[in-house]
């Protein structure tokens, strides 16, 4: 099944070695990727704030002191979503107030990200307060899809999705609560990963009205919300997973043919456009022919409608930072127990599901990329097989994944017409807590047979 790629660059690895054999200097990887930036950001707009000074500075000191022996990513230019602090760049989470504003200090991820090795060229674009999946915000503008400039690249990642789609960059590390991560990746047909909750850290990435504040050390890790990474392969993937993971992740790597798969392809109240159903349907034909095994439904699966209500209320309240709904309502500490209780049971719920299965597969949204609009997805409606369907159902497809805090995978599985362009479609490969790399393991197994 072929998907339409942009770009022929090297991955985040590929660049890694050519500089450690040799072949090009750290100096010169930097200066392609800004390059490329302004020579394709003018019609895409991905790249929010730049730091091209200080990366030719860094790549300079890198090429005389030559690579470490925990560097894997040592000279890879790359860039991170706008709302990690980067020290002496703005943080504004899409707000004029702070565009003046810099950071003090790089968050710990991008700490991180340097000591391995990387070169931070600059921040990708967001929405406001990173609640769309759209990019676009009056500090930096509106993001637009590579491969559609009509369309949305996703959000609220959809800037990092936009840079490693179109080869500016290999990498870039983005945050995913309502599909931040995996979204951009399924209308941009790049890979991404949804972490584990609590795998990776995300000290330095907090709102600036809260970090800003005189005394502000570091928020609390919020309920639900990831750091997880985007690039162009899963080897790429699996890198920048290890390197952000606060424990060491394990590593079955079992044969795709000893695996159990469950395909998720309906949620009540969350219909899936045939976009992304036939795209689908044909990607699990091809793995069923190659003698994987899948299941089209399981008594195990808990009650996603039920599932999807209490991750819509826990996603809001902790949003809001415990602020009064648009209707008015706060939410007490016994509605915060009540979600937490619930929570707990789904997640003993898809442990027993992944007593029977090794991982499930299913949309990453019900829709390719969307057209821009003004409003937010999820506050709009949804062209769904001819018909309008409210924005918010389709987040049950971020929610599958996000409310049980378990790790999820994208990849490009082919293409399809959309409302009268034709886009890329990925696929979810969602895997048991802390299998991380087995998740992304298994998908590049699916993603060598759908494609050779």
């Amino acid at each position: 099944m072929a998907y339409p790629e942009l770009t022929d660059k090297p991955g985040a690895l590929a660049t890694a070695a050519a500089i450690r054999e040799g072949r090009r200097s750290v100096a010169e990887a930097v200066d392609a990727a800004i390059t490329r930036i302004e020579k394709l950001d003018s019609q895409i707009d991905g790249l929010a704030v730049p730091d091209f000074e200080r990366a030719y500075e860094a790549a300079r000191a890198l090429d005389a002191a030559g690579p470490g022996e925990n560097q894997p990513l040592f000279g890879v230019p790359m860039t991170i979503k706008e709302s990690f602090d980067v020290e002496g760049l703005p943080t504004t989470f899409g707000h004029p107030e702070w565009r003046d504003t810099p950071a003090p200090r790089d968050a710990e991820l991008v700490r991180r990200l340097k000591a391995a090795g990387a070169v931070i060229i600059g921040k990708t674009n967001v929405p406001v307060d990173l609640t769309d999946w759209q990019s676009f915000n009056p500090v930096y503008g509106r993001t637009s899809n590579p491969h559609d400039p009509a369309r949305s690249p996703g959000g609220s990642s959809g800037g990092s999705a936009a840079a490693v789609a179109s080869g500016m960059v290999p990498c870039d590390y983005g945050t995913d609560i309502g599909g931040s991560v995996r979204v951009p990746a399924h209308f941009c047909g790049v890979w991404g990963h949804k972490t584990t909750w609590g795998l990776i850290s995300k000290r330095g990435h907090d709102h600036p009205a809260q970090s800003r504040r005189a005394g502000f050390v570091a928020a609390h890790d919020g309920a639900l919300s990831i750091a997880g990474p985007l690039a162009r392969n899963a080897a790429d993937l699996a890198v920048l997973t290890e390197i952000g993971a606060d424990v060491p992740l394990r590593r079955r790597a079992k044969p795709l043919k000893d695996c159990r798969f469950l395909a998720v392809a309906e949620i009540p109240g969350a219909p899936v456009d045939a976009s992304v159903r036939e795209p689908l349907e044909a990607a699990l034909e091809t793995l069923g022919q190659a003698g994987v095994r899948i299941d089209r439904a399981s008594e195990l699966l808990p009650d996603q409608a039920q599932q999807h209500r209490a991750y819509m209320r826990m996603m809001g309240v902790a949003m809001a930072r415990g602020a009064p709904s648009r209707e008015g309502k706060r939410a007490t500490a016994t509605d915060w127990f009540d979600l937490l209780d619930a929570q707990a049971t789904a997640m003993a719920q898809w442990d027993a599901l992944f007593a029977a299965y090794d991982f499930v597969l299913a949309p990453p949204a019900p829709v390719l990329a969307v057209p821009h609009r003004e409003e937010a997805v999820f506050k709009g409606t949804l062209t769904i097989d001819g018909a309008e369907e409210p924005g918010a159902g389709a987040l049950a497809w971020a929610g599958i994944a996000t409310f049980p805090n378990l790790p999820s995978t994208v990849l490009p599985i082919g293409s399809a017409a959309y409302l009268g362009s034709t886009l890329p479609c990925g696929m979810q490969v969602i895997g048991p807590r802390w299998a991380d790399l087995d998740c992304i393991a298994a998908a590049e197994a699916i993603g060598n047979i759908l494609h050779g």
